[in-house]
C-alpha cells in the first residue's frame, strides 16, 4: 500500500513549521537578554560590595569617635595619646594565611573650635574630624582603582561625659 500525502496536509504543515527567519531573531532576542540578565546582576553585586566598604568604613570612624569618651580633658588636649593616623583592615579577625581585605587608612584631627563671633565656652571645646580612606578595585588588574573616604566630625567638651565615666 502506497501513503500518498495530499496538498492540503503538505500545505498546512508548512504553515506551523517555524522560518529560518524567526528562529535566527529569537535566537538573538535570548541572546540579548541573558547578555542583560548577567550584567544586571554583575552590577547588583559591585553595588553590595561597595555598600559593604562604606559601612564598614562607618564602623571604623564610630569605634575612633566612640574611643575619644574614654580620655579625659588633658589625655585628649596636651598629650599624644591618641594617633594621628592609624590602619584598619575590612575583615582584621582574618587568620594566618587569610586575607584581611580592603585596607582602610585613617586620619584623625582633634582641633580647637572656632566659631565666628567667638563663643566663651570656645576654649572648652575640641572639634574631632575623623577621616577615612580606601581603594576599591574594580575589573581585573590592579590599574583599575577608585580611592574612596569617608568623613565624621564631632565635638567634645571639658565639662563632657568622660567627668561622669571616670570622677574627674
Amino acid at each position: 500500500m502506497k501513503i500518498q500525502i495530499t496538498q492540503t496536509t503538505a500545505a498546512r504543515r508548512a504553515r506551523l513549521a517555524f522560518s529560518l527567519l524567526e528562529v535566527v531573531i529569537s535566537v538573538a532576542v535570548l541572546s540579548f537578554m541573558l547578555v542583560t540578565l548577567y550584567g544586571g546582576i554583575a552590577s547588583s553585586f559591585a553595588i553590595i560590595q561597595t555598600a559593604r566598604e562604606n559601612l564598614r568604613a562607618t564602623q571604623i570612624m564610630l569605634e575612633r569617635v566612640e574611643g575619644i569618651r574614654l580620655y579625659n580633658w588633658n589625655q585628649l588636649v596636651y598629650s599624644n595619646m591618641i594617633p594621628t593616623w592609624f590602619t584598619n583592615y575590612y575583615y582584621p579577625l582574618a587568620g594566618p594565611g587569610e586575607s584581611k581585605g580592603v585596607v582602610y587608612v585613617g586620619r584623625m584631627q582633634i582641633e580647637p573650635v572656632t566659631l565666628n563671633p567667638p563663643a566663651t565656652y570656645s576654649a572648652n571645646m575640641r572639634r574631632i574630624n575623623v577621616t577615612i580612606y580606601w581603594t576599591n578595585y574594580y575589573g581585573r588588574g590592579l590599574t583599575n582603582r577608585i580611592v574612596r573616604s569617608r568623613n565624621m566630625v564631632t565635638y567634645a567638651a571639658r565639662h563632657g561625659i568622660q567627668n561622669y565615666v571616670f570622677y574627674n
